[in-house]
């Protein structure tokens, strides 16, 4: 695969508890390294999208677990077991570890800043040391417009990883590599900032459109984290609005 390896940053502001880090219970129980809040502008990868990417932070387990419920409810194309499950903007791979745990055929983690992937890594290790891994894992290092989805159905998961330019290219890309190829890609998309493009692109189906919601428990956790972010930037809401859709190329009317 060819692919643009960004620029490597050894710190990132906010992974530390100098810059205002509290651990997630996820990462206290599971004895890995998936928190912490960095904002976009200090992602600093040198990498043309940069400035289009969104800050770090990672997934509300409670949010993942009934996503993926709503979204096995679909009738994909084929059993779990034949999915490859990719998340675009992985970061240090929280979602990865969870689909992980589940018989995907693989799953892949894309992040394009160099020591998140590193951290992500890491935690994969101790995912299948553990024996929590049910399914192959790698993280790719690289931009998610230039990675090449493997045959096969697919679904993607996106937490607004990226802004409209990113969105844009990604789909012009999908639209021609998936050819003859309909039904074979979902997209779970949580705080769904680019929906309207994917209603206004031709050839996506959109199975579920609405709010899922923090567990009472996740909500305590994040709002203790975001909180205690520098300047309160960013706040945990109740829910988070999500949507999901899949590619349906000349078939959809």
């Amino acid at each position: 695969m060819s692919a643009t390896k960004p620029k490597a940053r050894s710190r990132l502001t906010g992974l530390s508890v100098k810059t205002g880090l509290i651990s997630h219970p996820f990462d206290l129980e599971n004895g890995v390294r998936t928190s912490g809040l960095v904002a976009a502008r200090d992602l600093g990868t040198g990498h043309r999208h940069q400035r289009h990417a969104t800050a770090y932070y990672a997934i509300a387990p409670s949010v993942f677990h009934s996503l993926i419920a709503r979204w096995r409810r679909t009738r994909g194309v084929a059993p779990l077991e034949e999915y490859t499950f990719i998340d675009l903007g992985a970061g240090m791979g929280r979602a990865m570890l969870m689909a992980a745990e589940m018989p995907f055929r693989a799953v892949l983690g894309v992040e394009f800043q160099s020591s998140l992937a590193r951290i992500g890594r890491n935690n994969m290790a101790q995912w299948r040391a553990t024996g929590r891994a049910q399914a192959p894992m790698r993280m790719y290092c690289c931009d998610a417009v230039e990675f090449p989805l493997p045959a096969g159905p697919c679904v993607v998961f996106l937490f607004n990883p990226f802004g409209e330019p990113v969105m844009k290219r990604l789909l012009a890309r999908w639209s021609t590599a998936l050819k003859g190829r309909e039904g074979q890609l979902d997209l779970l998309y949580v705080n769904n900032e680019q929906d309207r493009l994917l209603r206004i692109t031709p050839g996506w189906h959109r199975l579920f459109y609405g709010p899922i919601k923090r567990s009472k428990f996740d909500l305590a956790a994040d709002r203790s984290i975001l909180y205690n972010q520098p300047g309160a930037e960013y706040a945990a809401h109740t829910f988070e609005d999500c949507a999901i859709y899949r590619w349906k190329g000349s078939t959809l009317k």
